[in-house]
């Protein structure tokens, strides 16, 4: 019953965080030639109050949550090695726990990366997850 209850935590916050990303990418990015300079940055910034509120929490309840599900589901190596399900397992993880780094230090430690600056790379790295995600039991 907890890993349902984890599971379902999981999906939520993870949709929350690949929500503003798809948002971020796909939408807010694009109303710049709509809009003056002035104007995209007070759209923007409307917008960006309330997400500083919501995501940065929901990135990490959903990392923590995805570390708690693989101690479930990963299982033991066998002699051979990993199974194809482990190792798709495994990076889905170091995506995940490369997106919650980067989110928790940034939001929570004011580290802002060198690299990478824009969400275009954590968009990547949410939709390879999804993905993954279908492939994982193949």
């Amino acid at each position: 019953m907890t890993y349902i209850i984890v599971h379902t935590l999981h999906i939520f916050s993870a949709f929350i965080y690949g929500g503003f990303l798809i948002v971020d990418n796909l939408f807010l990015a694009r109303i710049k030639d709509e809009y003056s300079v002035e104007e995209h940055a007070k759209i923007r910034e409307s917008f960006m109050k309330y997400v500083r509120k919501v995501v940065p929490p929901s990135l990490i309840v959903a990392v923590l949550s995805g570390l708690y599900m693989i101690t479930q589901v990963f299982g033991p190596i066998a002699d051979e090695g990993m199974s194809n399900f482990q190792m798709i397992l495994s990076l889905k993880a170091f995506l995940g726990i490369w997106l919650g780094l980067r989110g928790g230090l940034q939001v929570y430690f004011k580290i802002q990366p060198f690299i990478f600056k824009s969400h275009v790379l954590p968009f990547t790295f949410v939709v390879t997850i999804i993905f993954l995600s279908q492939f994982m039991y193949v």
